[in-house]
């Protein structure tokens, strides 16, 4: 039985026509079955597996239309193109309506059949490595796991999902610990390069004299000590995705040469004389306001236009502090896996205390410190206490200690707020009578602290 992903059924009675089309397919690579009625067809999909069938309209028998359910029942998934002679707007509507993907009239060229079949052949795989990922999302194991089940959380991994086959430029928001080097890879996994480079700059990390050459790379002789050519980031990503993490800290006189890669996909070395194609994928991120940048004069508002292409905000740990049960119990099984450590889990006290924290760390605060709970638990299980301690070691304080008076009421109002509209499953005016407020109030307090309403609370 073939499981070729590359497999087509050609279904056409007129042999020779049959004969000529199996064998221009197969000079280019496909795998070909072939039959010379629908019924054939039918019968011969119950032993091969292919992932596309060529249909004729006029069949002997059954018509290539009045097939069709019956082919996508049996193709299991496989596209269907219908081919035919007669053509007619009402008969392509209607092959169209029962689940063809695309619709041809004789005569064709080989090339115009072969642009469709190639664009059928990517559809497919981009929809596999989407349901692989959403698998993946849903399941146990990859280190790429976005975790949780809030209304947050699904809003990032559906924008995901829609925005990684695009090809387009990404530019990822949210603050320290979100995960933002987590759904770039996300991206790229779900994307058309997923077996190309992927090459991963730390803007914050390069001093300024060295970014232009870093990025872009240098010809031999372009600076003392320059003794042989050396390609840039944006080279070595040819044919994958760039990750340009920490966006908002490009010194501003490298801005003008990054535009130009991003607009153009070009590239020119130090020392060189003419600009370097660059077949790549940028994705930027950043946990600082690139539009107060702008306001500040230290960030380029064209540049920020050519990122901002596609757009993904991350939400702070403290917006959806639902997802910390489920967060808590995979970092505990990463815990016990990479360290070895016998923790049995975490006492409702302590679960209690993590569920109502407003983890300025997010995300990658709470792994830590349970690290450092897990680590200091005198049992196997890890109680409130060791929360507290391992927070206030994190902080190089305790966390009662010395605290910013105006910080702390704007976190418990912020928590009294959120609390409110859980209770009345986001409903503004019963949680703005909860709280004393008008709904007027209310809304503009909501705004403030930046907490996202929805309807399911």
């Amino acid at each position: 039985m073939s499981t070729s992903r590359d497999n087509i059924l050609i279904i056409e009675d007129d042999s020779a026509f049959r004969g000529m089309l199996a064998e221009a397919l197969e000079s280019r690579g496909y795998g070909v079955c072939a039959a010379s009625s629908a019924e054939d067809g039918i019968k011969r999909l119950e032993d091969e597996r292919v992932a596309l069938i060529l249909t004729d309209v006029k069949l002997p028998g059954m018509s290539g239309v009045e097939a069709l359910p019956r082919l996508l029942k049996a193709g299991r998934g496989a596209d269907i193109i219908v081919m035919t002679a007669f053509s007619s707007k009402e008969m392509a509507l209607e092959a169209v309506r029962l689940g063809a993907y695309d619709f041809f009239s004789k005569p064709f060229s080989l090339k115009e059949l072969e642009i469709v079949i190639r664009r059928a052949f990517e559809k497919r795989r981009l929809q596999d490595e989407v349901h692989s990922l959403r698998e993946s999302l849903r399941g146990e194991g990859p280190s790429r796991r976005i975790i949780g089940e809030s209304h947050a959380v699904a809003e990032v991994v559906s924008r995901i999902e829609r925005i990684a086959p695009l090809d387009s430029t990404v530019l990822i928001t949210g603050e320290s610990g979100t995960g933002k080097e987590l759904a770039a890879e996300t991206i790229r996994a779900l994307s058309s390069r997923a077996a190309g480079p992927y090459i991963k700059v730390n803007c914050a990390a390069i001093p300024e004299h060295l970014f232009e050459n870093e990025l872009f790379g240098h010809e031999r002789g372009a600076f003392t000590g320059a003794s042989t050519a050396q390609a840039g980031k944006f080279e070595l990503a040819r044919g994958g995705t760039i990750l340009l993490d920490e966006i908002g800290d490009m010194p501003l006189s490298i801005q003008p040469k990054l535009l130009r890669a991003v607009e153009l996909k070009q590239v020119e070395r130090l020392g060189g004389s003419r600009p370097l194609d660059v077949d790549v994928r940028i994705i930027a991120a950043t946990n600082q306001n690139l539009e107060d940048r702008i306001h500040a004069k230290e960030f380029r508002p064209d540049l920020f236009y050519r990122l901002n292409v596609a757009a993904i905000r991350l939400p702070p740990l403290r917006e959806r502090l639902e997802d910390v049960p489920l967060l808590v119990e995979h970092f505990m099984r990463r815990l016990r896996a990479e360290l070895g450590l016998r923790i049995d889990g975490v006492t409702p006290s302590a679960m209690a205390f993590m569920c109502d924290y407003s983890w300025p760390g997010n995300v990658r605060q709470l792994a830590n410190v349970l690290e450092g709970a897990a680590i200091s638990a005198s049992s196997g299980t890890i109680d409130e206490r060791d929360i507290r301690q391992a927070l206030g070691s994190a902080a190089g304080e305790p966390v009662r200690g010395a605290v910013d008076l105006k910080q702390a009421v704007a976190q418990y109002e912020r928590g009294l707020i959120v609390k409110a509209l859980r209770q009345t499953g986001g409903v503004q005016t019963e949680a703005a009578a909860l709280l004393g407020l008008t709904p007027k109030n209310l809304w503009a307090k909501i705004k403030k602290h930046n907490i996202s309403v929805r309807s399911d609370g």
